[in-house]
């Protein structure tokens, strides 16, 4: 049984994912969603997009949460989508995509924007002189996708379908669960998710900051020494696969 004890932070159903594969492994974990998917009432600019999906060269989808609710938007409203030219960072966004019957690509190593931006089928996808591009996320998040494939010459809409909310919670609950369990690793899954808990920690970061924390990309990382996180561990990656390698190559404090 490994020494670790893993807090986990992704939204509910991600999390009851993640521990079955943790468990697996012989790692324990406790879970507290820090991020809850809300969907959003489409504006009618979002709603043309939807209804023209025809007119783009290539759809990238950012989550499984936008998967999901992409393709339950076009179930309510009898609409087809085209079954090729579809992109998604990590493997996970993927299979939900594909078990609809479209054709997927995503990258085979890594699975951030960087590494989508290098796939050939992308560059191949957006090579015409008028080529559209459709981002399909929740509300806000990273330009970086959009900005590299503008400069380009694609041009670039987005479909936002959610937005991620901080769940309500008693003050002190993080601590509290912590303590309890004698958990001895944090783990978020995003930037999004990183400012969560530093938001949900309150007063109490400084007590939770030389935790082990267990991020995806060098980005968060970035974003996680700049508010004081004392031992991080870069996953190069935010899925399963990828946080199992860092906790087996990483050691657990000394209880």
């Amino acid at each position: 049984m490994s020494p670790w004890r893993l807090l986990l932070t992704r939204p509910e159903e991600d999390c009851a994912a993640l521990a079955h594969s943790l468990a697996l492994a012989g790692i324990a974990s406790s879970s507290l969603p820090l991020l809850a998917i809300e969907p959003v009432a489409l504006d009618p600019p979002q709603t043309l997009r939807l209804s023209e999906l025809q007119r783009y060269q290539a759809f990238i989808v950012v989550s499984k949460p936008a998967a999901r609710l992409l393709l339950e938007r076009l179930a309510q409203t009898g609409l087809q989508a085209p079954r090729e030219g579809w992109f998604t960072v990590g493997e996970a966004t993927a299979r939900v995509l594909e078990d609809a019957g479209l054709l997927v690509t995503c990258p085979t190593a890594g699975d951030d924007s960087e590494a989508l931006l290098e796939l050939p089928d992308l560059r191949k996808a957006t090579a015409r002189a008028d080529s559209r591009v459709l981002i399909i996320r929740g509300v806000g998040g990273r330009e970086l996708l959009a900005e590299r494939l503008a400069e380009q010459g694609a041009s670039v809409d987005y479909l936002e379908l959610y937005r991620r909310c901080l769940p309500q919670y008693p003050p002190g609950t993080l601590v509290r669960q912590i303590e309890a369990e004698r958990l001895n690793g944090l783990v978020v899954s995003s930037g999004q998710g990183f400012a969560h808990l530093r938001q949900l920690a309150g007063a109490d970061w400084p007590r939770l900051a030389h935790l082990p924390l267990f991020v995806p990309s060098p980005r968060v990382a970035e974003q996680a020494r700049a508010a004081g996180a004392q031992h991080i561990v870069d996953c190069r990656g935010a899925s399963a696969t990828a946080l199992l390698a860092a906790v087996q190559r990483s050691a657990a404090p000394a209880s």
